[in-house]
């Protein structure tokens, strides 16, 4: 997973909210073999970490989105942290535990709040 620049997105660009602590977004498309792959990690890590929310956004239908973002290929994942900064962002179908780590830097970086105390 590489960084995005901070970029921010919100309720009105991803048409669903925003995860308490975190939201992962997968950009996907029809006939997309390894987007059904990511949308179950994705569920899956959601339902480990409280406070992640997943949204899905079909590639084809929002291409404004996908060129405004940069967006190559299907699944793409961005992660964004508490106020909708995209702190990390990968192409292709994403490992389990590179979720997780993508996750935990986007919480810790969250604003407002200082590094983890380890």
């Amino acid at each position: 997973m590489s960084d995005d620049g901070g970029r921010r997105l919100g309720e009105a660009e991803l048409g669903a909210g925003l995860g308490e602590r975190a939201t992962l977004v997968q950009f996907s498309s029809a006939f997309c073999q390894p987007c059904r792959a990511t949308r179950r990690t994705l569920a899956e890590v959601t339902a480990m970490v409280d406070g992640v929310a997943h949204v899905e956004i079909d590639a084809e239908e929002r291409l404004v989105l996908v060129r405004e973002l940069g967006i190559e290929r299907t699944p793409t994942v961005l992660v964004l942290d508490a106020a909708g900064r995209v702190v990390r962002r990968a192409a292709g179908q994403p490992r389990r535990a590179d979720v997780i780590a993508a996750l935990g830097r986007a919480v810790r970086e969250a604003p407002g709040k200082g590094p983890d105390p380890q």
